[in-house]
């Protein structure tokens, strides 16, 4: 037997191995347990120093079993299989304090129960809803995707413990998988997000869990786009049971509704969407006569920031309409002002085709936006068409009825006087030569052919002594054609006059038209401009 170099304490240690006489196991318990105190002085089946280096060979002395001899309490060291002997406290004591806690707690933990010794008393769980991010808003499908930091807070009687007994720990985290957990669900849920996965719930030595994790929320929204780009929408986000009733499972709210409300800590406002606030509200709601369920509703308040879309929607299409106006200033009677219309319209037709992709779409409803868009196409049009019937009205044309008189009297008189433009000067235009007049023409130049005469006329006729030769023949052919030249050419430029007075005439009847009708187009333009800017100033800031 090997020796550890000097004399033992105990002869009997000197002995060999096969004269030791072993104690049955049960008499040992028997004799270990029962001893008021230990011989070589440790405690709680621990020797002391001395002990352990009268042990020997250097090796831990757990490596040995001390017993007592059956005869007295004097130890003996038996050499062969490690017996651990000692007591139940002395070995918890060796494993770290969580490992402990962790068996102790999940020892006889039943996870598919509700966690409460009455049955009668149901399970509170508070709730609490933190708004990080709006991510998106799916105007067409009706869907709002938020990313939201959420938070459970219940008690389990099964989960707890003396901080004493256990390295003073009052706070534990366990898997989620190994406790009960309430099946608490959003009912507006439409698709699962992509969610990390949090393992792990916090434990109190009371039994209060509290299970955080973040949530990427999908969840069907009523949206009301009618106000669009100056539009505020509201949706909220139920939490209810799906299975247990109210005598099951309650929900209560974590933190007081002030709170919940003005919470934007977290929030991220650099987006296109402003958290205005979160109401809160809790509703106990029957399905059946005899179920009745607790929920607890979140509505998440939001606006949108209309500068990107004041930008490259609305300034656009108010600076064509501008340019629209302002064609009115062109002549009447220029053809520039037609072309000037027509690709005013067709830039606006193209804008619409370019903003079509931005404006949201719906089969509820159109946004008020996009009225105004149709609105001021039509505007347009009417634009060109009037300009059209003006340039028409006041287009030169040979063969032109004069103005009627009672147009005369409406435009030149009671039209302009009510445009505050004076009264237009009367028609200097001679009256239309009239057949008696040309009779009497005609009269005057036979008259005057008859006077010269004819040439065999002039032959015949007796002269004088005194008198002169008479013209030669084809001298007076030549004045009777330049006579009728001359009355060719006054009545050409009479009739010429005459067809410049009805023209101008017209040009009076249409420029006192146009200054009316442009003035009607630019009430409507800012009568529709003001009802849109004073309906969406109410909605920003309602």
């Amino acid at each position: 037997m090997p020796h550890s170099g000097r004399s033992s304490p105990h002869p009997e240690l000197g002995r060999s191995r096969s004269t030791v006489r072993m104690p049955s196991r049960k008499s040992l318990s028997a004799r270990w347990f029962s001893s008021p105190e230990l011989p070589w002085g440790g405690s709680e089946g621990q020797p002391t120093q001395a002990a352990r280096q009268d042990s020997g060979l250097g090796l831990p002395w757990l490596k040995r079993s001390t017993v007592p001899s059956s005869n007295s309490f004097s130890p003996r060291v038996l050499w062969g299989p490690v017996w651990n002997w000692r007591p139940l406290q002395a070995q918890n004591t060796s494993r770290p304090a969580l490992l402990r806690l962790s068996d102790h707690l999940m020892a006889n933990y039943e996870k598919g129960v509700r966690p409460v010794r009455d049955w009668r008393k149901p399970t509170t769980v508070a709730i609490d809803v933190i708004i990080y991010a709006i991510l998106s808003v799916d105007e067409k499908n009706q869907v709002l995707t938020t990313y939201i930091w959420y938070r459970q807070y219940w008690t389990d009687e099964f989960l707890q413990w003396n901080p004493e007994d256990f390295d003073n720990i009052t706070k534990l985290s366990i898997p989620t998988d190994n406790i009960w957990v309430p099946d608490i669900l959003i009912n507006e849920f439409v698709d699962v997000g992509k969610s990390p996965s949090i393992p792990y719930v916090y434990v109190g030595h009371h039994g209060e869990v509290q299970n955080y994790k973040p949530l990427q929320v999908m969840t069907a929204c009523s949206l009301d786009i009618y106000n669009f780009p100056f539009d505020v929408q509201n949706c909220s986000l139920t939490f209810t049971s799906w299975l247990h009733t109210i005598q099951d499972i309650n929900i209560s709210l974590w933190r007081l509704p002030e709170k919940v409300k003005l919470d934007k800590t977290v929030f991220m406002n650099q987006g296109e969407w402003e958290l205005l606030g979160v109401l809160t509200q809790f509703r106990e709601f029957s399905m059946e006569d005899s179920s009745h369920y607790a929920e607890m509703k979140f509505y998440v308040v939001i606006r949108r920031r209309p500068l990107f879309y004041a930008v490259s929607l609305l300034l656009p299409s108010i600076f064509l309409m501008l340019m629209d106006i302002v064609g009115f200033y062109l002549p009447p009677d220029s053809g520039e002002r037609v072309s000037f219309k027509i690709t005013l319209l067709l830039g606006y037709s193209v804008f619409l085709i370019i903003v079509s992709d931005t404006l949201p779409a719906t089969a509820i409803g159109t946004p008020l936006i996009g009225v105004y868009f149709v609105v001021c196409m039509a505007l347009l049009v009417l634009s060109l068409a009037e300009t059209i019937f003006i340039v028409r009205l006041v287009h030169k044309q040979d063969l032109r009825q004069p103005v009627p008189a009672w147009l005369r009297h409406l435009v030149l008189e009671r039209v302009a006087l009510l445009l505050c433009l004076g009264e237009q000067p009367a028609s200097r235009r001679p009256l239309a030569t009239s057949p008696a007049t040309k009779t009497d023409e005609c009269t005057d130049v036979g008259n005057h052919r008859s006077h010269l005469g004819d040439p065999w006329d002039l032959e015949k006729t007796p002269r004088g002594r005194d008198s002169p030769p008479p013209p030669p023949r084809e001298a007076s052919l030549a004045v009777r054609g330049l006579l009728q030249e001359l009355a060719s050419i006054r009545r050409f430029l009479e009739k010429r006059d005459e067809s410049r007075e009805v023209a101008r005439e017209w040009l009076r009847v249409g420029s006192v038209l146009d200054r009316l009708l442009f003035r009607v187009y630019l009430v409507a333009v800012l009568a529709y401009s003001v009802t849109l800017i004073t309906l969406w100033s109410i909605w920003q800031y309602s």
